[in-house]
């Protein structure tokens, strides 16, 4: 079968099969607050992979420019693409990034990260968390979300979603959908690990 991967695969297994079968780029996206990175870290741990959290690249941009001025986008995006390309080009096992899409971002983001992963003979999953909104309100401002320049203020929040700001660009069909305010994340690790990596 081409995807061989299985659960708490060793760094040098996964070396070995993405030299036949290519990358696989898991991208797990929501809105803010959803428990992207919480899941993200129990994969990581789950599979091996290597974690590429979206909010490295942000913040290191926002020492020097605007958010969503046309230099920020533009580098935000390059970057996001070259780690993406060489990771596949060295035969990376896995790579997990955390996403969420919001207006700045432009509508060609995700197509090219698509291209740019095929291109290297590896492929994309995407996994969308989910969360009923009076709970995702209630964890906008917690604790936890203070580190690495996250979205924390629930009045903020409010005015982005009636603006459409976290309508676009538009993801793809996912392969997997879950409910962070159902499943603990170590369960929707397991469940993502058992659904898109086993053979």
């Amino acid at each position: 079968m081409r995807h061989l991967y299985k659960i708490q695969l060793s760094y040098r297994a996964g070396a070995e099969i993405a030299l036949y079968y290519g990358m696989h780029l898991i991208v797990l996206f929501g809105l803010p607050g959803v428990g992207k990175l919480t899941v993200a870290e129990r994969l990581a741990k789950a599979t091996g992979f290597k974690l590429f959290h979206n909010h490295l690249v942000v913040d290191t941009l926002l020492a020097a420019f605007e958010f969503g001025s046309p230099p920020f986008v533009e580098l935000r995006e390059n970057f996001w693409l070259s780690v993406f390309d060489r990771a596949a080009r060295d035969s990376s096992a896995g790579l997990i990034f955390t996403f969420a899409p919001e207006a700045t971002v432009r509508d060609t983001f995700i197509p090219e990260l698509q291209r740019t992963v095929s291109a290297r003979g590896g492929r994309v999953s995407f996994v969308e968390l989910t969360c009923p909104l009076d709970i995702l309100r209630a964890r906008i401002d917690a604790p936890s979300r203070q580190r690495g320049g996250k979205l924390v203020s629930v009045e903020l929040f409010d005015q982005l979603r009636a603006a459409g700001a976290f309508d676009r660009p538009l993801m793809p069909k996912p392969d997997l959908v879950i409910d962070t305010s159902i499943m603990a994340p170590e369960q929707a690790a397991s469940t993502i690990a058992a659904k898109l990596l086993a053979g």
